[in-house]
């Protein structure tokens, strides 16, 4: 693969982590909101608050605004990242690598918020980093997606 190679580039672009938009630019937004908001809160309110009460206010008010803050970032991290060996999901509370071996089908059909991967033991893989909310965009990544497990799902025979 050289520079400026546009069969090198197509591949690269294939193998290229999938992350959500909408939701990533939300939550990103909401996340700066209530850091700043908590922050705000946590300097006035020694100032309006009872007499002699405030540290402990201060404190469970910056411990929920950390926490928010905290759960948006997650959700914003959200992602599939793939390589030649597999793919790792990070969704919003886990974190999962799996073989192409592992991975039967993907569906993305409506009514489906995320991609949902058909995995051999029978099970399903929800992935978060392709969402309903980015529309047709999702709707590429989707099949991109698709077409990364169609290639490494492959054998001699393709029996």
């Amino acid at each position: 693969m050289t520079p400026g190679d546009p069969t090198g580039d197509r591949i690269a672009g294939l193998y290229a982590t999938f992350r959500p938009r909408l939701a990533r630019v939300v939550t990103l937004g909401l996340m700066v909101l209530v850091l700043g908001l908590t922050a705000a809160l946590v300097i006035a309110l020694p100032s309006i608050g009872p007499e002699g009460e405030s540290f402990g206010d201060q404190l469970g008010m910056g411990l929920l605004g950390a926490g928010i803050a905290w759960f948006c970032w997650r959700q914003a991290s959200v992602q599939a990242r793939v390589d030649h060996d597999g793919v790792t999901v990070r969704n919003l509370l886990l974190t999962r690598r799996l073989t192409w071996a592992e991975i039967v089908s993907v569906r993305f059909g409506q009514g489906r918020p995320w991609v949902q991967l058909d995995l051999a033991d029978g099970d399903t893989l929800a992935v978060m980093g392709v969402q309903r909310s980015d529309g047709a965009y999702a709707d590429a990544q989707a099949r991109r997606f698709a077409t990364l497990v169609a290639l490494h799902s492959r054998t001699p025979r393709d029996d």
